[in-house]
């Protein structure tokens, strides 16, 4: 319990000390939502009517971590950018693809978002965990232990084991 509350409060003072976002209430309606270091959110699922409250929340960049077989009734890419917001999607669908290909080609979606305010987003959040805390483990020096527990932070959920796996190789 002691451990979530830290979370919670740090994740708020992370994001209080964002300029870049300009309102979080716009945000917190998203499923799983959490806020990050550096303008960094990451949440479940979107649909169409959040679209705008993306936008006006200051969000600049959305990377999609779903196949576009998850939401067949809704074009999230044409929606985000008639929003004005850049899309990009690296499709995660499972254990299988929570490789070192596809770490780096999320390392690599992060530095092209650069310091813009970015949504990392699946249906729950446990994608964008699980590739949180690989990047954080084989590319950026944390332990493993340590690195879960910041994947934990970003929404990781039922693909620890995949993940401790992966870690433990």
């Amino acid at each position: 319990m002691r451990h979530t509350i830290l979370i919670s409060l740090l994740c708020l003072s992370v994001f209080a000390c964002s300029s870049q976002l300009r309102t979080k209430p716009a945000l917190a309606s998203l499923p799983d939502v959490s806020f990050h270091q550096a303008g960094r959110v990451a949440s479940g699922r979107l649909e169409a009517t959040d679209i705008p409250n993306i936008a006006a929340a200051g969000i600049e960049t959305v990377i999609d971590l779903r196949d576009d077989s998850e939401t067949p009734d809704f074009d999230e890419a044409a929606a985000v950018r008639a929003a004005g917001m850049r899309y990009h999607n690296l499709p995660i669908h499972g254990p299988q693809d929570l490789t070192t290909e596809n770490v780096r080609a999320f390392d690599a979606l992060l530095a092209t978002a650069g310091k813009s305010p970015t949504l990392i987003h699946c249906a729950s959040s446990n994608r964008v965990g699980a590739l949180i805390a690989l990047r954080a483990a084989t590319l950026q020096g944390m332990s493993g232990d340590e690195a879960v527990e910041l994947g934990k932070a970003w929404g990781l959920g039922s693909l620890e084991p995949a993940v401790r796996e992966r870690l433990d190789r």
